[in-house]
């Protein structure tokens, strides 16, 4: 039998802490702040706990679950429940409150932190928390280990989250009501969302309730979105409810949705042993604390809302971030223009043709170290600045970047050595795997844990920004060090201290480089987690440059990234028609411009329509900024091939209640399957006059019965619309 042992309520959300009277478990079970949880929506409830732990050398779980989950192993059922407390903090005052089944709620006006303690008779202690600020439509959560015991002990697991209860409202005889919305990632295809019924993933009870259920996925790696985005959604059809989860971590990391009984229980952490190679050794006295995951739950707005409601988690950091960000500026990448060859000569030039444009950053990409005949992606790591192409020093070319009135950026790829620089052959600091070199093709990695190679870029990565004068800083990770290194008690520790040891490096730079701006890019997308995102002011959006499918990758990537942090290539071609530039521009309205290609050879028609988008940018950008965003349109089959239509529509959030509320809505349609007029629907309570269409010639849009109907002239063509509330 089960109760509730404590609850609370955090905006719109409930957190029920529920005991099994029984085994003295306790679960973590969300719901929407209207409903109230009843411990009898289960006759036969299996006990699931908030903590899932692996201790190596104690008893896996049965049910045939070796090799497919590290749940509920003899570790969990040791656990036995200390105490809970909760720390408000109501405008700098602190005030602790105890709970021992009194089911008080307990919520400060500033942030709420719900701390559960277990033990077990070792002398192990886990600390769970869950973490609230007022206003916020999310939770984060992680989870504390602590050796109180005379010996060492190995962790193989250990979560950041579980949550329970999902969904008790769906009857044990019931089924085809419950589905997992996952969002997948492949180089320059990223954001491609999947949903699929729990029976189609083998979710469903057995007839005698024997044998684990579990679908455990993730990413095994230093890419931690190279496969999946370390996203889940889980939804009951029936109550329209929604269970999200992020998780924040770069590297190797893992979700499970697990079924024992009738409820669904989804957790996750870092990829545990069995699925990414990781034991941790925690030495008598030591803490060790798992990753932060991102939590919400929601009744209604489909994937749109709870993947907004966990997205918007980053909202605050990123507002405190540079000043010169808080507008969306422009920029200006000439990685399309010169192909990783960038001179004085040919900045110089492309600096006369974008003048008086707009643009506020122009980040010189990757080459500009590069030795003569030695290409680009070959040669990172020394970080020489090449004679050959800026003969009169880089200070020379940042100078002239400056007298144009932009902040000067330079790339670097920090982590990672060319096979032809003089670093690939400095092993004594290169990662090693079985006492080898860690080395893929053209590439092999710094040890980021050696205080040395700390020393050695803070020389060559910082004293660069700093000697000329770099105000941003584009960073790229071009490989992936796969399932670790040598180094630590497994290789997934030794990845995991790695890229720990990466990211204290990123705060070194910001430390020392104030107010620098920083570009998350990995081969485009491969870090758009939320740590990642967290220290960055924006990040490349993709690898995708100059093909069809951006504006279905841009869109896409709404549900797991902010859009003002989403910057999306604009390269525009001598030959393109205007037609395709203003396909390429309304791309960016999506997110953040970057403009890149041959602006040294357009003509007055193309930079007309140029500077037509730059002008209708700059007008929604304040919605770009802070908005709502909802897709519209077919499901894509082919992202290379696209065909049929989409419209991205953008309303206006969180400003001053008086003021009309904005909207932008951004259409392409791509090849057939769309005959007719498109039609979006728009918000019901509000009535919207059209302001500005962008194209590149008159497009036949407007609003009708609530609807904004738009008359499609041909294929791939893009029109963007700007509307306000009357």
């Amino acid at each position: 039998m089960k109760k509730v042992y404590s609850k609370f309520i955090f905006g719109d959300m409930g957190a029920y802490y529920v005991q099994d009277e029984e085994t003295g478990s306790v679960e973590l079970v969300l719901l929407p702040a209207d409903m109230v949880y009843e411990t009898a929506y289960r006759e036969k409830p299996y006990a699931d706990s908030l903590v899932q732990v692996k201790l190596s050398g104690d008893t896996y779980a049965g049910g045939y679950a070796g090799g497919r989950t590290m749940r509920q192993s003899a570790s969990v059922q040791a656990l036995v429940l200390e105490g809970q407390e909760v720390t408000c903090e109501d405008g700098g005052a602190l005030a602790l409150y105890l709970t021992s089944e009194s089911q008080e709620e307990h919520v400060g006006n500033g942030r709420t932190i719900v701390c559960t303690t277990f033990s077990d008779k070792r002398g192990y202690r886990y600390r769970h928390y869950l973490v609230w600020k007022k206003g916020k439509k999310s939770l984060l959560s992680y989870t504390t280990f602590e050796n109180a015991s005379a010996q060492a002990v190995d962790l193989e697991m250990l979560s950041s989250f579980s949550l329970s209860g999902i969904s008790p409202f769906v009857g044990a005889d019931e089924s085809g009501l419950m589905k997992l919305h996952r969002i997948r990632s492949v180089w320059s295809m990223e954001g491609r969302a999947e949903s699929q019924l729990l029976e189609d993933l083998q979710l469903e009870p057995s007839w005698g309730g024997h044998a684990v259920r579990c679908e455990r996925f993730g990413q095994v790696g230093s890419m931690p979105v190279n496969g999946y985005f370390p996203y889940a959604v889980v939804e009951d059809t029936k109550t329209d409810i929604f269970w999200g989860a992020q998780l924040m971590h770069n590297a190797s990391w893992q979700m499970e949705v697990y079924r024992r009984g009738d409820d669904v229980n989804l957790s996750g952490g870092l990829a545990d042993y069995d699925f990414g190679h990781w034991m941790k050794r925690v030495e008598p006295g030591e803490v060790f604390v798992s990753p932060t995951a991102v939590l919400s739950v929601c009744r209604g707005g489909g994937i749109e809302d709870i993947s907004q409601r966990m997205t918007a988690a980053l909202d605050e950091t990123v507002d405190e971030g540079p000043a010169s960000e808080q507008s969306l500026p422009l920029i200006f990448n000439e990685y399309c223009t010169t192909w990783g060859c960038p001179s004085h000569e040919n900045i110089s030039e492309i600096l006369e043709a974008i003048k008086d444009k707009g643009f506020s950053y122009f980040v010189i990409d990757c080459g500009w170290y590069k030795q003569e005949g030695i290409p680009w992606d070959v040669a990172m790591g020394d970080y020489q600045v090449s004679k050959e192409l800026f003969p009169e020093g880089l200070d020379k070319t940042v100078e002239t970047i400056k007298s144009y009135g932009m902040k000067a950026g330079v790339w670097f790829e920090i982590d990672n050595v060319g096979e032809k620089a003089e670093a690939y052959r400095d092993t004594a600091h290169l990662l090693k795997r079985n006492g080898a070199p860690l080395t893929t093709s053209m590439r092999r990695f710094w040890d980021m844990r050696q205080e040395w190679v700390q020393k050695y870029l803070e020389e060559r990565v910082i004293g660069t920004l700093q000697k000329y004068g770099f105000s941003y800083m584009k960073m790229d990770y071009n490989d992936t060090i796969g399932v670790g290194c040598d180094g630590a008690e497994s290789l997934g520790e030794g990845l995991r201290e790695n890229m720990e040891a990466s990211l204290a490096f990123i705060r070194r730079v910001k430390e020392e480089v104030p107010g620098i701006i920083l570009e998350n890019c990995s081969s485009g997308g491969h870090k758009l987690e939320p740590l990642m995102m967290s220290e960055c002011s924006m990040a490349s959006f993709s690898d995708a440059h100059e093909c069809e499918e951006i504006p279905i990758i841009a869109a896409s990537l709404h549900r797991v990234i902010l859009p003002r942090q989403s910057q999306i290539w604009a390269v525009i071609r001598s030959e393109d028609s205007l037609k395709r530039i203003a396909y390429s521009i309304a791309n960016t309205f999506l997110g953040r411009m970057c403009l890149s290609g041959d602006v040294t050879k357009l003509t007055d028609a193309q930079w007309d329509v140029i500077d037509r988008g730059i002008a209708f940018y700059k007008k929604a950008a304040p919605i770009i900024k802070d908005g709502y965003s909802r897709l519209y349109g077919p499901k894509m089959i082919s992202y290379r091939h696209p065909k049929g239509w989409q419209c991205l529509l953008r309303t206006e959030g969180s400003v001053e209640h008086e003021k009309k509320k904005g909207l932008l809505a951004v259409f392409h349609s791509f090849n057939g399957e769309h005959d007719g007029a498109l039609e979006v629907p728009l918000p019901s309570d509000r009535v919207y006059q059209i302001e500005e269409i962008y194209s590149d010639t008159e497009a036949d849009i407007h609003v009708t019965d609530g609807k904004l109907v738009f008359h499609i002239p041909e294929d791939m063509r893009a029109v963007a619309v700007l509307a306000r509330e009357i």
